[in-house]
């Protein structure tokens, strides 16, 4: 499924103009045996400072005073719904899960599922996408002097070096490593308040 041109780019400039612009972070870890997991989330506002119809184009400014531009394509169907003052959210989430699959079994290979959502006609602009990989791959070597463990996945062989040794200690030559990455992100637009009578 094709993600919103709008959505990607905002949160692509949102997301990676980290210093630039009002963002929030937080990175979340987990362990139990036979399982890591590492996962960030991420929000970011901007307001918009100018909407230029002819072309799509939006300007947003961070409360810092930082200045970025998008353009919303044609999937955007609510864009005459944004004035200026309106705040844009982006949220987005990217996460990683390793899983242990002792003496192996599942096929070796790669998966991915994809998804979108925008706003109903009518409603102020907004959208989520999101995906998600899962790869199953081979342990074929085990290196206890550096921790580091050989998988040969779908498409290539990778070493992956572990960081907790009790988690090291669980692993053995026919086991698989099941990885599992998510991305998602949202866009939301806050109509800019309208004065008191």
């Amino acid at each position: 499924m094709r993600i919103s041109i709008f959505i990607a780019a905002m949160a692509s400039t949102l997301a990676l103009s980290q210093a630039a612009l009002a963002q929030t972070s937080n990175v979340v870890s987990a362990s139990e045996p036979g399982r890591v997991g590492i996962a960030q989330t991420v929000e970011a506002s901007a307001t918009i400072t100018a909407i230029d119809k002819a072309t799509r184009g939006i300007t947003l400014k961070s409360p810092q005073g930082d200045v970025v531009q998008v353009t919303a394509g044609p999937e955007v169907k609510n864009f005459d719904q944004l004035q200026v003052g309106d705040v844009v959210m982006v949220g987005y989430l990217e996460a990683l899960a390793l899983e242990l699959k002792k003496g192996g079994g599942l096929t070796v290979g790669k998966t991915e599922t994809s998804g979108a959502a925008g706003a109903q006609p009518g409603a102020q602009p907004a959208g989520a996408a999101g995906r998600q990989i899962t790869v199953v791959g081979d342990v074929i070597k085990l290196d206890a002097a550096t921790q580091t463990i050989t998988v040969k996945g779908p498409e290539r062989t990778v070493d992956l070096k572990a960081r907790d040794p009790e988690q090291f200690k669980l692993i053995a030559v026919g086991d698989q490593i099941q990885a599992t990455y998510t991305e998602a992100f949202a866009v939301e637009v806050t109509p800019v308040a309208k004065p008191a009578k």
